[in-house]
């Protein structure tokens, strides 16, 4: 099985091309300047070129709070662009997985969320993310959305950030009133490769969003106690008032992953299993 990745560098891209080999499938990753996903008639020509069998899309504008000020680059990258890979991947019915995320939600929830709760975003990022969903749904039928929450892996995450700031003070502030479910790339990667075996079946429909992050879930300060338990440094909650940002973030990013169990057999990862 042939896969066409966006997205070369990301932390999910990058992910998928190192999962290629443990599951037997060819992975043809491109950059962004190899492949410009606001420009349709490059996504028809990548198509045509490669033959894959699934396109996945792990291109995203994620810089949340940059997202506040720059609307129409968030809204080209995660509205447009994924728009333009489902149009494209319908005129030749090939299978689309794109990644979305738990900023579609207001986090006012206090339970974990489903694939039918209402969405309502908090920021100019989950706005178009959300924007991005909508616009897959309705040029592409055959189409897995995978939203997923607070991916880490590669070089620029909250784990790395975290042992980054270890290094360089003796304490730190991390908010407590925040949950979620940390999410390893290597864990999406597998899981979309997973789903991509299944889904170029022909007698596969069960198209639609899925809900898949790492478990327990927890708030920014356990995850970051996890994280720095073997460094010499003290961590303090603190509230979300305490640590203004130009985005507000969803109190409640924990999703319900028993869809995807439930039609894939994909259990709910462990992310402290993906900390090194």
């Amino acid at each position: 099985m042939k896969i066409l990745v966006t997205a070369k560098d990301g932390q999910v891209g990058c992910a998928l091309q190192a999962a290629a080999a443990r599951f037997d499938v060819e992975v043809i990753a491109l950059s962004r300047k190899q492949l410009d996903i606001t420009d349709k008639g490059a996504i028809g020509h990548a198509i045509e070129y490669h033959k894959p069998d699934v396109l996945i899309n792990a291109a995203a504008f994620t810089a949340v709070d940059k997202a506040e000020d720059e609307k129409e680059a968030a809204h080209a990258i995660n509205r447009d662009g994924p728009e333009n890979l489902a149009s494209e991947c319908a005129k030749t019915s090939i299978p689309f997985l794109h990644i979305s995320t738990d900023f579609v939600f207001d986090g006012t929830k206090s339970a974990p969320y489903t694939e039918t709760d209402i969405c309502n975003p908090l920021s100019v990022y989950g706005q178009s993310k959300r924007d991005g969903e909508d616009k897959v749904g309705a040029v592409c039928p055959n189409h897995i959305i995978l939203r997923t929450s607070w991916v880490f892996g590669g070089k620029q995450n909250f784990v790395e950030t975290m042992r980054r700031l270890a290094k360089e003070r003796d304490s730190l502030n991390v908010v407590s009133d925040q949950r979620g479910g940390p999410t390893a790339a290597a864990d999406i990667a597998e899981c979309l490769v997973k789903i991509a075996k299944k889904v170029v079946k022909p007698e596969f429909d069960d198209w639609g969003i899925y809900h898949y992050s790492g478990g327990p879930s927890v708030s920014w300060y356990e995850f970051a106690c996890k994280i720095l338990e073997k460094e010499d440094i003290t961590v303090h909650p603190i509230p979300t008032t305490d640590y203004p940002t130009p985005a507000k973030r969803p109190a409640n990013s924990v999703l319900d992953c028993q869809k995807i169990k439930s039609v894939f057999g994909i259990e709910q990862p462990n992310w402290a299993e993906r900390l090194n």
